[in-house]
């Protein structure tokens, strides 16, 4: 596999009900790694790929990120592509090497990794059985280019942002809810008192939705 990642893999023989975690810009593959254990209560496989971009953020220490950011925050449609079939590559090589639970598998990214969730999800939503996007944003111009999808009618998606968020400011988070329920999206959408974090109630509510709308739903008869 191309991409370096790390991997929390529960015991069993599985499948297991599974979680794509995409890092946001200067950080790594070890930065979303950590909500393992709450995720199905440490029973859900988790997959943390590490963004292809590198760059030093202090003297002897790397970042990572998904494509370059430019002064003027624009995404260079470009490095965005290559970014996007870096991750495709990585799912489809996951996917056959893990004991992947098919119609339970989430994207969740945070911040930059967000976008790439956004994208991947809105694209192929059948492949996919919810989406979460923390302090993250879809840009209108990737919006654009996606074309519609019956599909995505009523599918999952959890939308968290910090009202104190210095980084994306909680606008565009109420942006990209608009543009998710324009296509028919089924969404939870959650605003907290807290910055480019995810913090205690954050977690929480991801972890309950998760469990209700992914792992464990309630099917009526």
């Amino acid at each position: 596999m191309e991409l370096l990642y790390t991997a929390h893999v529960p015991p069993g023989d599985g499948p297991h009900p599974t979680v794509i975690a995409l890092h946001g810009w200067g950080a790594s593959a070890h930065d979303l790694i950590g909500l393992s254990p709450v995720l199905h209560g440490g029973g859900a496989l988790v997959l943390c790929p590490q963004g292809p971009v590198a760059f030093q953020i202090a003297q002897g220490v790397l970042g990572f990120g998904w494509w370059p950011i430019t002064q003027g925050r624009e995404m260079d449609p470009v490095a965005f592509d290559r970014a996007r079939g870096a991750l495709r590559k990585f799912l489809a090589e996951a996917f056959a090497r893990y004991p992947i639970e098919r119609r339970k598998v989430v994207l969740l990214g945070f911040s930059q990794g967000g976008v790439m969730a956004y994208d991947l999800a809105l694209s192929e939503p059948e492949r996919f059985a919810g989406l979460v996007a923390l302090s993250s944003w879809l840009p209108e111009a990737l919006d654009k280019t996606i074309p519609s999808n019956e599909a995505l009618r009523n599918f999952p998606a959890l939308v968290v942002h910090g009202t104190q968020d210095p980084m994306i400011p909680v606008t565009r988070a109420q942006e990209s809810r608009q543009r998710l329920l324009a296509r028919g999206l089924n969404i939870h959408y959650r605003e907290y008192p807290m910055q480019h974090e995810i913090n205690p109630d954050a977690l929480r509510e991801m972890v309950v939705w998760l469990e209700e709308k992914v792992f464990q739903p309630i099917r009526l008869a």
